[in-house]
């Protein structure tokens, strides 16, 4: 079998391949699936944007999804927690954040895929969140990918030092900056000097990168043709959650009439995947976000107060 072509990995890839080899080593996930009727959500959605003329105000799904996910997360605090956990003493901590924050992958207009951290969106109105997530477009496509992410390895690297992490530090080191077809090349000169000379309110900084509490990943954005559900995701430690947002599809339900009878009908629906550490997390700490998702989806127009 000939080979017609050898890619190496860049720095965001090492980072995604590292991060999601440590969620699988280490954490035993479990998921389920959640199947949302939007039908009637998106009819409260259009009246959202009714009166919006600039398009980069329009409120989106995928921000009202988020809003929802942070809904469920408030009526159970425990899936917003961190975890650290050692192993050979058998010993776990669970912190409790005040803040919901949210990594969330996004695709620049390089075609670059880069993960956030949209900082306390529990908290946000809709027009808010709409806000924080354009602003972060906006300073992405300032910014050199390679050189936040090489500043994010780095704080990485130097944290796992200070842990007394040695010898994954030598062999980070090692595998990033010694020369070679590997090496991960970082500004330097008059060309680090040029972009480090762009104000921080303009570009992203590690503070933009860092881990959130939870990630929700809209899978249907990235595919908006997709079939069927997502059925597992990766869990990024010490975060003991993650959603993903499906594609809306549109699919027979059973549902009630105005006279109580049960008939069939096609209905939007939006499936939301939900993976959890099984270290820190029973099906019973899931229920109350599941509740508050059902409230929202049978009473769609609370989301009209969430603007």
């Amino acid at each position: 079998m000939a080979i017609y072509k050898k890619e190496r990995f860049g720095i965001a890839r090492k980072i995604v391949s590292n991060m999601t080899s440590e969620s699988w080593e280490q954490i035993p996930h479990s998921s389920l699936s959640y199947e949302a009727d939007v039908t009637e959500l998106l009819k409260e959605y259009k009246k959202l944007n009714e009166w919006i003329e600039d398009k980069s105000k329009k409120i989106t799904i995928n921000t009202i999804m988020i809003k929802v996910i942070c809904e469920g997360l408030k009526e159970a605090p425990k899936m917003n927690c961190t975890l650290k956990f050692r192993r050979k003493l058998v010993r776990g901590t669970l912190k409790y954040h005040d803040n919901i924050d949210v990594t969330m992958p996004m695709i620049l207009k390089s075609g670059e895929m880069m993960t956030v951290n949209m900082h306390d969106m529990g908290n946000k109105s809709l027009t808010e969140m709409t806000d924080a997530i354009n602003d972060t477009i906006r300073r992405a496509n300032n910014s050199d990918m390679n050189q936040v992410m090489y500043e994010v390895s780095l704080d990485n690297t130097l944290t796992g030092l200070k842990k007394g992490k040695l010898i994954q530090t030598i062999e980070r080191l090692y595998g990033s900056k010694m020369p070679g077809k590997h090496k991960v090349h970082s500004l330097s000169g008059s060309k680090k000097k040029k972009y480090y000379s762009i104000p921080e309110e303009d570009r992203l900084t590690k503070h933009d990168i860092e881990q959130g509490t939870t990630t929700i990943t809209n899978l249907g954005s990235v595919y908006k043709e997709q079939k069927g559900n997502c059925y597992l995701l990766e869990i990024i430690p010490p975060q003991t959650t993650a959603f993903a947002i499906n594609a809306i599809q549109k699919r027979p339900t059973v549902i009630t009439d105005e006279f109580g009878e049960e008939k069939i009908e096609i209905r939007s629906i939006l499936p939301i995947t939900i993976a959890i550490d099984h270290r820190s997390l029973d099906y019973g700490d899931v229920v109350p976000c599941l509740r508050k998702f059902d409230e929202i989806f049978d009473n769609p127009s609370v989301i009209q107060n969430w603007k």
